[in-house]
């Protein structure tokens, strides 16, 4: 698979998520993002992909079901859809909103400053790093997004 393919199944997995109307976190942050005045900016969308070791993305997963989302929020990072790529192991793909991009800054300065986040690192890591590589996109939503 090359990477054209592995984006376009992005983009169509998520077309197909945001078509489905019981999603009712993505619902809500784009009903927050319809609330905001004209003079505010829209909504800015982080695509994060992590790439693990062999046999730790269900650790991963694991941390990030039982902290990592509560985490975020405590932060300001409104959690928007979780994915594994059927077709790429060792993967998961997520996407997360922030208020803009200086949000964005102070909200992972704090996560990454948080003495729990720093507790529970440690203690998901003890067996070996979860992640070996991190892709972020920031983005934002066009003008002509169906759920803009």
């Amino acid at each position: 698979m090359n990477r054209f393919q592995f984006w376009c199944g992005l983009a169509c997995g998520i077309a197909a998520t945001l078509a489905v109307p019981n999603f009712d976190a993505i619902q809500s942050s784009f009903a927050d993002e319809k609330k905001a005045d004209a003079k505010d900016a829209p909504m800015l969308y982080e695509l994060r992909t992590y790439h693990t070791p062999d046999g730790k993305l269900d650790a991963l997963n694991a941390r990030f079901r039982n902290h990592t989302l509560a985490l975020f929020e405590k932060h300001g990072m409104k959690n928007i859809m979780y994915w594994v790529p059927v077709d790429t192991p060792n993967t998961l793909i997520y996407v997360i909103a922030h208020k803009d991009k200086a949000a964005a800054d102070a909200s992972w300065k704090a996560f990454r400053d948080d003495p729990e986040w720093k507790k529970v690192a440690e203690e998901t890591q003890r067996d070996g790093k979860l992640v070996e590589k991190v892709d972020s996109v920031y983005m934002t939503a066009t003008d002509y997004s169906p759920n803009k």
